[in-house]
Protein backbone atom coordinates (compact mmCIF):
# COMPACT_ATOMS: atom_id res chain seq x y z
CA UNK A 1 0.00 0.00 0.00
CA UNK A 2 1.08 3.58 -0.64
CA UNK A 3 0.58 5.84 2.37
CA UNK A 4 0.43 9.62 2.52
CA UNK A 5 4.06 10.04 3.56
CA UNK A 6 5.24 7.93 0.61
CA UNK A 7 3.11 9.89 -1.86
CA UNK A 8 4.30 13.18 -0.38
CA UNK A 9 7.96 12.19 -0.61
CA UNK A 10 7.48 10.84 -4.13
CA UNK A 11 6.04 14.13 -5.40
CA UNK A 12 8.72 16.22 -3.67
CA UNK A 13 11.46 14.00 -5.10
CA UNK A 14 9.88 14.21 -8.57
CA UNK A 15 9.88 18.00 -8.30
CA UNK A 16 13.62 17.94 -7.61
CA UNK A 17 14.39 15.46 -10.40
CA UNK A 18 12.51 17.40 -13.08
CA UNK A 19 14.21 20.57 -11.86
CA UNK A 20 17.57 18.86 -12.36
CA UNK A 21 16.63 17.70 -15.86
CA UNK A 22 14.47 20.59 -17.07
CA UNK A 23 17.11 21.90 -19.47
CA UNK A 24 17.33 18.53 -21.23
CA UNK A 25 13.55 18.55 -21.61
CA UNK A 26 13.58 22.16 -22.83
CA UNK A 27 16.06 21.24 -25.54
CA UNK A 28 13.62 18.73 -27.06
CA UNK A 29 11.55 21.60 -28.43
CA UNK A 30 11.46 21.15 -32.22
CA UNK A 31 10.51 24.69 -33.22
CA UNK A 32 13.69 26.80 -33.40
CA UNK A 33 12.22 29.99 -31.90
CA UNK A 34 13.27 30.67 -28.29
CA UNK A 35 10.28 29.02 -26.61
CA UNK A 36 11.71 25.67 -25.51
CA UNK A 37 10.42 25.97 -21.96
CA UNK A 38 8.41 22.75 -21.50
CA UNK A 39 10.76 21.36 -18.87
CA UNK A 40 10.94 24.68 -17.06
CA UNK A 41 7.16 25.03 -17.01
CA UNK A 42 6.64 21.49 -15.71
CA UNK A 43 9.36 21.98 -13.10
CA UNK A 44 7.86 25.24 -11.83
CA UNK A 45 4.37 23.72 -11.82
CA UNK A 46 5.18 20.70 -9.67
CA UNK A 47 7.71 22.74 -7.69
CA UNK A 48 4.84 24.96 -6.52
CA UNK A 49 3.66 22.07 -4.33
CA UNK A 50 6.92 21.36 -2.54
CA UNK A 51 6.62 23.84 0.30
CA UNK A 52 3.05 22.89 1.18
CA UNK A 53 3.76 19.17 0.97
CA UNK A 54 6.75 19.42 3.29
CA UNK A 55 4.52 20.86 6.01
CA UNK A 56 2.36 17.71 6.07
CA UNK A 57 2.92 15.32 8.98
CA UNK A 58 1.69 11.74 8.56
CA UNK A 59 -1.03 12.67 6.09
CA UNK A 60 -3.43 10.30 4.38
CA UNK A 61 -3.04 9.83 0.64
CA UNK A 62 -6.23 11.86 0.28
CA UNK A 63 -4.69 14.83 2.08
CA UNK A 64 -1.40 14.60 0.21
CA UNK A 65 -3.09 14.39 -3.18
CA UNK A 66 -5.47 17.24 -2.34
CA UNK A 67 -2.67 19.57 -1.23
CA UNK A 68 -0.56 18.70 -4.28
CA UNK A 69 -3.44 19.18 -6.73
CA UNK A 70 -4.36 22.58 -5.32
CA UNK A 71 -0.76 23.81 -5.43
CA UNK A 72 -0.14 22.50 -8.94
CA UNK A 73 -3.36 24.07 -10.21
CA UNK A 74 -2.36 27.51 -8.96
CA UNK A 75 1.26 27.10 -10.02
CA UNK A 76 0.49 25.75 -13.50
CA UNK A 77 2.54 27.41 -16.26
CA UNK A 78 2.25 26.77 -19.97
CA UNK A 79 0.18 24.05 -21.62
CA UNK A 80 2.43 21.28 -20.35
CA UNK A 81 2.18 22.58 -16.79
CA UNK A 82 -1.61 22.82 -16.96
CA UNK A 83 -1.88 19.26 -18.27
CA UNK A 84 0.42 18.07 -15.48
CA UNK A 85 -1.75 19.86 -12.90
CA UNK A 86 -4.88 18.20 -14.29
CA UNK A 87 -3.27 14.77 -14.01
CA UNK A 88 -2.57 15.42 -10.34
CA UNK A 89 -6.08 16.78 -9.90
CA UNK A 90 -7.18 13.35 -11.04
CA UNK A 91 -5.06 11.85 -8.29
CA UNK A 92 -6.88 14.06 -5.81
CA UNK A 93 -10.31 12.93 -7.01
CA UNK A 94 -9.34 9.29 -7.35
CA UNK A 95 -7.81 9.11 -3.87
CA UNK A 96 -10.59 11.02 -2.15
CA UNK A 97 -11.59 9.41 1.15
CA UNK A 98 -8.62 7.04 1.20
CA UNK A 99 -5.96 6.67 3.88
CA UNK A 100 -3.74 4.47 1.73
CA UNK A 101 -3.74 3.66 -1.98
CA UNK A 102 -3.84 0.31 -3.72
CA UNK A 103 -2.65 -0.35 -7.25
CA UNK A 104 -6.21 -0.05 -8.56
CA UNK A 105 -6.59 3.27 -6.75
CA UNK A 106 -3.49 4.67 -8.49
CA UNK A 107 -4.63 3.45 -11.90
CA UNK A 108 -8.13 4.87 -11.42
CA UNK A 109 -6.75 8.20 -10.21
CA UNK A 110 -4.49 8.59 -13.23
CA UNK A 111 -7.36 7.68 -15.57
CA UNK A 112 -9.49 10.44 -14.04
CA UNK A 113 -6.66 12.92 -14.60
CA UNK A 114 -6.19 11.83 -18.22
CA UNK A 115 -9.88 12.32 -18.93
CA UNK A 116 -9.77 15.85 -17.46
CA UNK A 117 -6.64 16.71 -19.45
CA UNK A 118 -8.17 15.61 -22.75
CA UNK A 119 -11.31 17.65 -22.04
CA UNK A 120 -9.23 20.74 -21.28
CA UNK A 121 -7.43 20.70 -24.64
CA UNK A 122 -9.57 22.07 -27.47
CA UNK A 123 -7.89 19.96 -30.18
CA UNK A 124 -5.96 17.10 -28.55
CA UNK A 125 -2.95 16.00 -30.58
CA UNK A 126 -1.71 12.44 -30.36
CA UNK A 127 2.02 11.98 -29.98
CA UNK A 128 2.20 14.42 -27.09
CA UNK A 129 2.10 14.28 -23.29
CA UNK A 130 -1.60 13.42 -23.59
CA UNK A 131 -0.86 10.18 -25.44
CA UNK A 132 1.90 9.24 -23.02
CA UNK A 133 -0.42 9.79 -20.04
CA UNK A 134 -3.38 7.99 -21.63
CA UNK A 135 -1.50 4.85 -22.63
CA UNK A 136 0.25 4.79 -19.24
CA UNK A 137 -3.13 4.94 -17.49
CA UNK A 138 -4.50 2.17 -19.72
CA UNK A 139 -1.51 -0.03 -18.83
CA UNK A 140 -2.04 0.66 -15.15
CA UNK A 141 -5.73 -0.26 -15.37
CA UNK A 142 -4.92 -3.50 -17.22
CA UNK A 143 -2.27 -4.48 -14.68
CA UNK A 144 -4.62 -3.74 -11.79
CA UNK A 145 -6.98 -6.45 -13.11
CA UNK A 146 -4.42 -9.10 -12.18
CA UNK A 147 -2.74 -7.53 -9.14
CA UNK A 148 -3.54 -4.85 -6.64
CA UNK A 149 0.11 -4.33 -5.73
CA UNK A 150 0.74 -0.56 -6.14
CA UNK A 151 4.39 -1.10 -7.04
CA UNK A 152 3.53 -3.45 -9.90
CA UNK A 153 0.76 -1.17 -11.13
CA UNK A 154 2.86 1.99 -11.00
CA UNK A 155 5.80 0.14 -12.57
CA UNK A 156 3.50 -0.75 -15.47
CA UNK A 157 2.44 2.89 -15.71
CA UNK A 158 6.05 4.07 -15.91
CA UNK A 159 7.12 1.33 -18.35
CA UNK A 160 4.26 2.11 -20.71
CA UNK A 161 4.86 5.86 -20.46
CA UNK A 162 8.47 5.35 -21.49
CA UNK A 163 7.49 2.97 -24.31
CA UNK A 164 4.87 5.40 -25.63
CA UNK A 165 7.35 8.26 -25.43
CA UNK A 166 9.66 6.38 -27.81
CA UNK A 167 6.75 6.05 -30.28
CA UNK A 168 5.87 9.77 -30.33
CA UNK A 169 8.13 10.50 -33.34
CA UNK A 170 6.06 8.01 -35.37
CA UNK A 171 2.87 9.82 -34.36
CA UNK A 172 4.11 13.33 -35.09
CA UNK A 173 6.21 13.74 -38.26
CA UNK A 174 7.74 16.97 -36.98
CA UNK A 175 9.28 15.04 -34.07
CA UNK A 176 10.61 12.35 -36.37
CA UNK A 177 12.23 14.85 -38.70
CA UNK A 178 13.88 16.63 -35.79
CA UNK A 179 15.00 13.31 -34.30
CA UNK A 180 13.47 13.95 -30.87
CA UNK A 181 10.66 12.66 -28.67
CA UNK A 182 7.86 14.84 -27.31
CA UNK A 183 9.12 17.23 -24.64
CA UNK A 184 5.99 17.13 -22.47
CA UNK A 185 5.91 13.35 -22.63
CA UNK A 186 9.56 13.21 -21.61
CA UNK A 187 8.88 15.49 -18.65
CA UNK A 188 6.02 13.26 -17.52
CA UNK A 189 8.24 10.17 -17.74
CA UNK A 190 10.86 11.91 -15.63
CA UNK A 191 8.27 12.79 -12.96
CA UNK A 192 6.58 9.37 -12.87
CA UNK A 193 9.93 7.58 -12.87
CA UNK A 194 11.13 9.64 -9.91
CA UNK A 195 7.91 8.87 -8.01
CA UNK A 196 8.35 5.14 -8.65
CA UNK A 197 11.89 5.24 -7.26
CA UNK A 198 10.56 6.57 -3.94
CA UNK A 199 7.66 4.09 -3.90
CA UNK A 200 10.28 1.34 -4.18
CA UNK A 201 12.07 2.66 -1.10
CA UNK A 202 14.63 4.90 -2.76
CA UNK A 203 15.76 8.19 -1.20
CA UNK A 204 14.17 11.56 -1.86
CA UNK A 205 16.39 13.32 -4.40
CA UNK A 206 17.89 16.56 -3.11
CA UNK A 207 16.86 19.99 -4.32
CA UNK A 208 18.56 21.40 -7.41
CA UNK A 209 20.37 24.69 -6.94
CA UNK A 210 18.38 26.39 -9.66
CA UNK A 211 15.01 24.72 -9.01
CA UNK A 212 12.03 26.91 -9.70
CA UNK A 213 13.91 29.67 -11.49
CA UNK A 214 12.50 30.71 -14.84
CA UNK A 215 14.48 30.12 -18.01
CA UNK A 216 16.87 32.96 -18.82
CA UNK A 217 15.70 35.43 -21.42
CA UNK A 218 18.03 36.42 -24.26
CA UNK A 219 18.96 40.04 -24.79
CA UNK A 220 21.73 41.26 -27.06
CA UNK A 221 22.97 43.72 -24.47
CA UNK A 222 21.72 42.21 -21.23
CA UNK A 223 23.68 38.96 -21.29
CA UNK A 224 26.66 38.49 -19.05
CA UNK A 225 29.26 41.18 -19.66
CA UNK A 226 31.93 38.54 -20.08
CA UNK A 227 30.04 37.26 -23.14
CA UNK A 228 30.18 40.64 -24.91
CA UNK A 229 32.94 40.17 -27.49
CA UNK A 230 32.66 43.62 -29.07
CA UNK A 231 32.12 46.70 -26.96
CA UNK A 232 30.66 49.25 -29.37
CA UNK A 233 27.43 49.22 -31.34
CA UNK A 234 27.84 51.52 -34.36
CA UNK A 235 24.98 52.61 -36.59
CA UNK A 236 24.78 55.08 -39.44
CA UNK A 237 23.13 55.78 -42.75
CA UNK A 238 25.21 56.41 -45.88
CA UNK A 239 23.76 58.90 -48.36
CA UNK A 240 25.11 57.10 -51.44
CA UNK A 241 27.49 59.05 -53.65
CA UNK A 242 27.03 58.74 -57.43
CA UNK A 243 28.76 55.67 -58.83
CA UNK A 244 29.65 54.23 -55.42
CA UNK A 245 28.38 50.77 -56.42
CA UNK A 246 26.69 48.23 -54.18
CA UNK A 247 27.53 47.61 -50.54
CA UNK A 248 28.98 44.09 -50.84
CA UNK A 249 32.49 45.34 -50.05
CA UNK A 250 31.29 47.35 -47.08
CA UNK A 251 29.49 44.35 -45.63
CA UNK A 252 32.57 42.14 -46.09
CA UNK A 253 34.80 44.66 -44.34
CA UNK A 254 32.43 45.09 -41.40
CA UNK A 255 32.16 41.32 -40.97
CA UNK A 256 35.96 41.17 -40.79
CA UNK A 257 36.10 43.58 -37.82
CA UNK A 258 32.94 42.68 -35.88
CA UNK A 259 29.62 40.84 -35.73
CA UNK A 260 25.86 41.48 -35.79
CA UNK A 261 26.37 43.14 -39.15
CA UNK A 262 23.31 44.64 -40.82
CA UNK A 263 23.84 46.34 -44.19
CA UNK A 264 20.68 47.33 -46.03
CA UNK A 265 21.46 48.66 -49.49
CA UNK A 266 18.59 50.72 -50.91
CA UNK A 267 18.55 52.90 -54.03
CA UNK A 268 19.71 56.06 -52.27
CA UNK A 269 20.99 55.01 -48.86
CA UNK A 270 22.87 52.24 -47.08
CA UNK A 271 21.75 51.43 -43.54
CA UNK A 272 24.61 50.09 -41.41
CA UNK A 273 24.72 48.36 -38.02
CA UNK A 274 27.78 46.58 -36.57
CA UNK A 275 29.23 45.52 -33.22
CA UNK A 276 33.00 46.06 -33.10
CA UNK A 277 35.88 47.28 -30.97
CA UNK A 278 36.84 49.92 -33.54
CA UNK A 279 33.87 52.16 -34.41
CA UNK A 280 36.21 54.62 -36.11
CA UNK A 281 37.22 51.99 -38.65
CA UNK A 282 33.58 51.17 -39.37
CA UNK A 283 32.87 54.86 -39.96
CA UNK A 284 35.91 55.38 -42.18
CA UNK A 285 34.87 52.50 -44.39
CA UNK A 286 31.35 53.86 -44.69
CA UNK A 287 32.66 57.25 -45.84
CA UNK A 288 34.03 55.58 -48.96
CA UNK A 289 30.44 55.16 -50.13
CA UNK A 290 29.10 58.63 -49.39
CA UNK A 291 28.20 61.13 -46.68
CA UNK A 292 27.06 59.79 -43.31
CA UNK A 293 23.98 60.73 -41.32
CA UNK A 294 22.16 59.45 -38.21
CA UNK A 295 25.50 58.37 -36.72
CA UNK A 296 25.21 56.60 -33.36
CA UNK A 297 27.81 54.82 -31.21
CA UNK A 298 26.84 53.05 -27.98
CA UNK A 299 28.91 51.25 -25.36
CA UNK A 300 27.16 47.90 -24.92
CA UNK A 301 28.87 47.13 -21.64
CA UNK A 302 27.25 50.20 -20.12
CA UNK A 303 23.93 49.22 -21.70
CA UNK A 304 24.31 45.76 -20.18
CA UNK A 305 24.41 47.13 -16.65
CA UNK A 306 21.39 49.39 -17.20
CA UNK A 307 19.24 46.72 -18.85
CA UNK A 308 20.00 44.07 -16.27
CA UNK A 309 18.69 46.46 -13.61
CA UNK A 310 15.60 47.22 -15.69
CA UNK A 311 14.98 43.54 -16.39
CA UNK A 312 15.09 42.79 -12.68
CA UNK A 313 12.30 45.26 -12.11
CA UNK A 314 10.19 44.09 -15.04
CA UNK A 315 10.33 40.46 -13.94
CA UNK A 316 8.50 41.32 -10.73
CA UNK A 317 4.75 41.25 -11.15
CA UNK A 318 2.92 43.77 -9.04
CA UNK A 319 1.77 42.84 -5.54
CA UNK A 320 -1.89 42.57 -6.42
CA UNK A 321 -4.38 43.66 -3.78
CA UNK A 322 -7.80 41.97 -4.03
CA UNK A 323 -10.65 44.44 -4.47
CA UNK A 324 -14.44 44.23 -4.58
CA UNK A 325 -16.18 44.79 -7.92
CA UNK A 326 -17.55 48.28 -8.46
CA UNK A 327 -17.76 48.43 -12.28
CA UNK A 328 -19.37 46.14 -14.87
CA UNK A 329 -16.24 45.27 -16.86
CA UNK A 330 -12.52 45.02 -16.32
CA UNK A 331 -9.51 43.65 -18.16
CA UNK A 332 -6.34 41.66 -17.48
CA UNK A 333 -3.69 41.30 -20.18
CA UNK A 334 -0.38 39.44 -20.35
CA UNK A 335 2.52 41.32 -21.93
CA UNK A 336 6.26 41.82 -21.57
CA UNK A 337 8.03 45.09 -22.27
CA UNK A 338 7.38 48.50 -20.76
CA UNK A 339 6.05 49.92 -24.03
CA UNK A 340 3.51 47.15 -24.57
CA UNK A 341 2.43 47.21 -20.95
CA UNK A 342 1.85 50.96 -21.17
CA UNK A 343 -0.06 50.51 -24.43
CA UNK A 344 -2.47 48.01 -22.88
CA UNK A 345 -2.95 50.30 -19.90
CA UNK A 346 -3.78 53.17 -22.25
CA UNK A 347 -6.35 50.94 -23.95
CA UNK A 348 -8.15 50.42 -20.65
CA UNK A 349 -6.56 47.27 -19.21
CA UNK A 350 -6.70 47.30 -15.40
CA UNK A 351 -3.89 44.83 -14.68
CA UNK A 352 -1.00 43.81 -16.94
CA UNK A 353 0.70 40.57 -15.91
CA UNK A 354 4.35 40.42 -16.93
CA UNK A 355 4.84 37.44 -19.20
CA UNK A 356 4.87 36.06 -22.70
CA UNK A 357 7.20 33.92 -24.77
CA UNK A 358 9.70 31.98 -22.60
CA UNK A 359 8.17 33.54 -19.45
CA UNK A 360 4.69 32.06 -19.01
CA UNK A 361 2.88 33.37 -15.90
CA UNK A 362 1.20 30.86 -13.62
CA UNK A 363 -2.51 30.40 -13.12
CA UNK A 364 -2.07 32.03 -9.71
CA UNK A 365 -0.37 35.10 -11.25
CA UNK A 366 -3.37 35.57 -13.53
CA UNK A 367 -5.85 34.82 -10.76
CA UNK A 368 -4.34 37.48 -8.47
CA UNK A 369 -4.58 40.04 -11.27
CA UNK A 370 -8.23 39.11 -11.80
CA UNK A 371 -9.00 39.48 -8.10
CA UNK A 372 -7.31 42.90 -8.12
CA UNK A 373 -9.54 44.11 -10.96
CA UNK A 374 -12.58 46.01 -9.59
CA UNK A 375 -15.10 44.56 -12.01
CA UNK A 376 -18.01 42.14 -11.97
CA UNK A 377 -16.84 40.64 -15.28
CA UNK A 378 -13.15 40.41 -16.13
CA UNK A 379 -11.95 39.75 -19.67
CA UNK A 380 -8.52 38.10 -19.78
CA UNK A 381 -6.20 38.53 -22.78
CA UNK A 382 -3.43 35.85 -22.62
CA UNK A 383 -1.79 37.09 -25.86
CA UNK A 384 0.16 33.85 -26.23
CA UNK A 385 -1.00 30.37 -27.22
CA UNK A 386 0.93 28.79 -24.34
CA UNK A 387 -0.79 30.94 -21.72
CA UNK A 388 -4.43 30.41 -22.69
CA UNK A 389 -4.85 27.13 -20.78
CA UNK A 390 -3.32 28.57 -17.60
CA UNK A 391 -5.70 31.54 -17.84
CA UNK A 392 -8.67 29.22 -18.30
CA UNK A 393 -7.80 27.39 -15.08
CA UNK A 394 -8.24 30.69 -13.21
CA UNK A 395 -11.89 30.95 -14.29
CA UNK A 396 -13.23 28.50 -11.71
CA UNK A 397 -10.97 29.87 -8.96
CA UNK A 398 -12.08 33.50 -9.22
CA UNK A 399 -14.90 35.03 -7.18
CA UNK A 400 -16.28 36.91 -10.21
CA UNK A 401 -17.20 36.13 -13.80
CA UNK A 402 -14.12 35.67 -15.97
CA UNK A 403 -14.00 35.40 -19.74
CA UNK A 404 -10.73 34.28 -21.34
CA UNK A 405 -10.52 35.57 -24.89
CA UNK A 406 -8.35 33.30 -27.09
CA UNK A 407 -5.80 35.95 -28.04
CA UNK A 408 -2.65 34.15 -29.20
CA UNK A 409 -0.58 37.25 -30.02
CA UNK A 410 -0.07 40.82 -28.87
CA UNK A 411 -1.77 42.32 -31.98
CA UNK A 412 -4.82 40.16 -31.33
CA UNK A 413 -5.00 41.45 -27.77
CA UNK A 414 -4.73 45.06 -28.92
CA UNK A 415 -7.45 44.54 -31.54
CA UNK A 416 -9.74 42.90 -28.98
CA UNK A 417 -9.42 45.89 -26.67
CA UNK A 418 -10.10 48.34 -29.51
CA UNK A 419 -13.35 46.49 -30.23
CA UNK A 420 -14.73 46.56 -26.69
CA UNK A 421 -18.04 48.43 -26.47
CA UNK A 422 -18.80 49.78 -22.97
CA UNK A 423 -22.47 50.17 -23.88
CA UNK A 424 -22.91 46.55 -25.01
CA UNK A 425 -23.77 43.61 -22.78
CA UNK A 426 -21.42 40.75 -21.92
CA UNK A 427 -22.56 38.40 -24.70
CA UNK A 428 -22.24 41.06 -27.38
CA UNK A 429 -18.77 42.08 -26.21
CA UNK A 430 -17.53 38.51 -25.98
CA UNK A 431 -18.73 37.83 -29.51
CA UNK A 432 -17.52 41.12 -30.96
CA UNK A 433 -14.07 40.98 -29.38
CA UNK A 434 -13.61 37.33 -30.35
CA UNK A 435 -14.58 38.02 -33.96
CA UNK A 436 -12.21 40.98 -34.08
CA UNK A 437 -9.30 38.71 -33.20
CA UNK A 438 -9.63 37.00 -36.59
CA UNK A 439 -9.34 40.28 -38.50
CA UNK A 440 -5.71 40.93 -37.57
CA UNK A 441 -2.60 39.27 -38.97
CA UNK A 442 0.50 38.90 -36.79
CA UNK A 443 4.09 38.92 -37.99
CA UNK A 444 6.97 38.14 -35.65
CA UNK A 445 10.69 38.47 -36.27
CA UNK A 446 13.04 36.71 -33.88
CA UNK A 447 16.23 34.62 -33.85
CA UNK A 448 16.87 30.89 -34.11
CA UNK A 449 17.68 29.52 -30.68
CA UNK A 450 19.29 26.39 -32.11
CA UNK A 451 20.30 24.65 -35.33
CA UNK A 452 17.25 22.99 -36.79
CA UNK A 453 15.55 21.41 -39.80
CA UNK A 454 12.04 22.81 -39.74
CA UNK A 455 9.32 23.45 -42.30
CA UNK A 456 11.63 22.68 -45.18
CA UNK A 457 14.25 25.14 -43.94
CA UNK A 458 17.78 24.37 -42.82
CA UNK A 459 18.20 26.79 -39.93
CA UNK A 460 21.37 27.83 -38.14
CA UNK A 461 21.46 29.20 -34.61
CA UNK A 462 21.29 32.99 -34.62
CA UNK A 463 19.64 33.35 -38.03
CA UNK A 464 16.64 35.62 -38.36
CA UNK A 465 13.26 33.87 -38.37
CA UNK A 466 10.18 35.52 -39.85
CA UNK A 467 6.83 34.08 -38.76
CA UNK A 468 3.46 34.85 -40.26
CA UNK A 469 0.46 34.06 -38.06
CA UNK A 470 2.48 31.59 -36.02
CA UNK A 471 4.03 29.73 -38.94
CA UNK A 472 7.61 30.02 -40.13
CA UNK A 473 7.53 32.04 -43.36
CA UNK A 474 11.23 32.29 -44.19
CA UNK A 475 14.76 32.53 -42.80
CA UNK A 476 16.94 35.62 -43.29
CA UNK A 477 20.37 36.83 -42.31
CA UNK A 478 19.45 40.52 -42.42
CA UNK A 479 17.03 41.82 -39.79
CA UNK A 480 15.73 44.84 -41.69
CA UNK A 481 15.24 42.86 -44.89
CA UNK A 482 13.27 40.30 -42.92
CA UNK A 483 10.90 42.93 -41.53
CA UNK A 484 10.38 44.54 -44.94
CA UNK A 485 9.81 41.24 -46.74
CA UNK A 486 7.42 39.93 -44.09
CA UNK A 487 5.39 43.13 -43.89
CA UNK A 488 5.01 43.41 -47.67
CA UNK A 489 3.91 39.78 -47.88
CA UNK A 490 1.27 40.25 -45.18
CA UNK A 491 0.03 43.55 -46.62
CA UNK A 492 -0.60 41.95 -50.02
CA UNK A 493 -3.49 40.04 -48.48
CA UNK A 494 -5.38 43.27 -47.92
CA UNK A 495 -4.45 45.90 -45.34
CA UNK A 496 -5.46 49.34 -44.15
CA UNK A 497 -3.28 49.59 -41.06
CA UNK A 498 0.21 48.31 -40.29
CA UNK A 499 1.82 48.68 -36.87
CA UNK A 500 5.53 47.92 -36.43
CA UNK A 501 6.35 47.18 -32.78
CA UNK A 502 10.06 47.04 -32.01
CA UNK A 503 11.63 45.25 -29.08
CA UNK A 504 14.28 45.70 -26.44
CA UNK A 505 17.11 44.55 -28.71
CA UNK A 506 16.40 47.13 -31.42
CA UNK A 507 17.67 50.71 -31.12
CA UNK A 508 15.35 53.63 -31.77
CA UNK A 509 17.37 54.73 -34.80
CA UNK A 510 17.36 51.27 -36.36
CA UNK A 511 13.62 50.96 -35.75
CA UNK A 512 13.03 54.37 -37.34
CA UNK A 513 15.08 53.45 -40.41
CA UNK A 514 13.19 50.16 -40.74
CA UNK A 515 9.88 51.98 -40.38
CA UNK A 516 10.89 54.48 -43.07
CA UNK A 517 11.68 51.65 -45.49
CA UNK A 518 8.43 49.84 -44.73
CA UNK A 519 6.39 53.00 -45.19
CA UNK A 520 8.14 53.79 -48.47
CA UNK A 521 7.54 50.31 -49.90
CA UNK A 522 3.86 50.00 -48.96
CA UNK A 523 0.93 51.59 -50.71
CA UNK A 524 0.07 55.17 -49.76
CA UNK A 525 -3.39 53.88 -48.82
CA UNK A 526 -1.92 51.92 -45.91
CA UNK A 527 -1.38 53.76 -42.61
CA UNK A 528 1.88 52.68 -40.97
CA UNK A 529 2.67 53.26 -37.28
CA UNK A 530 5.81 52.64 -35.20
CA UNK A 531 5.60 51.62 -31.54
CA UNK A 532 8.38 51.03 -29.00
CA UNK A 533 7.12 47.84 -27.34
CA UNK A 534 10.32 47.01 -25.48
CA UNK A 535 9.44 43.31 -25.70
CA UNK A 536 12.08 40.60 -25.24
CA UNK A 537 12.59 37.66 -27.64
CA UNK A 538 10.97 39.33 -30.67
CA UNK A 539 12.96 42.01 -32.47
CA UNK A 540 9.75 43.09 -34.17
CA UNK A 541 6.05 42.30 -33.88
CA UNK A 542 4.01 43.40 -36.89
CA UNK A 543 0.25 43.95 -36.82
CA UNK A 544 -1.61 44.06 -40.15
CA UNK A 545 -5.33 44.87 -40.38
Amino acid sequence: MINGNMLRDAIVSAAHVIANQKQKVDELNVFPVPDGDTGTNMSMTIGAAEGELKRLRDPSVEETAKVAASALLRGARGNSGVILSLLFRGFSKGLSGKVEATGADLADALSIGVEAAYKAVMKPTEGTILTVAREAAEAGTKTALSTNDPLEVFSAIVSQAEATLLKTPEMLPVLKKAGVVDAGGKGLCVIFGAMLDVFKGGPVVGSAAAAGKPAPKRSAVAEAEGDITFTYCTEYIVMKAPGCGDAVGLRAYLESIGDCVVVVDDDDIIKVHVHSNHPGSAIEEGLKYGALTSLKIENMREQHTEQVLQAGEQEKNADYVPVDPDTPYGFVAVAAGAGLQALFTDLGVNQVVTGGQTMNPSTDDILKAIQATPAETVFVLPNNKNIIMAAEQAVRLADRRVCVLPTRTIPQGITAMLNFDPDADFAANRLGMTKAIDTVQTGQVTFAARDSEYGGHSIKEGEILAMENGKLAFVEKDLTKAVLKLTRSMAKKGASFVTVIYGADVSEDMAQATYDLVRARLSDDIEVSLVNGGQPVYYYIISVE
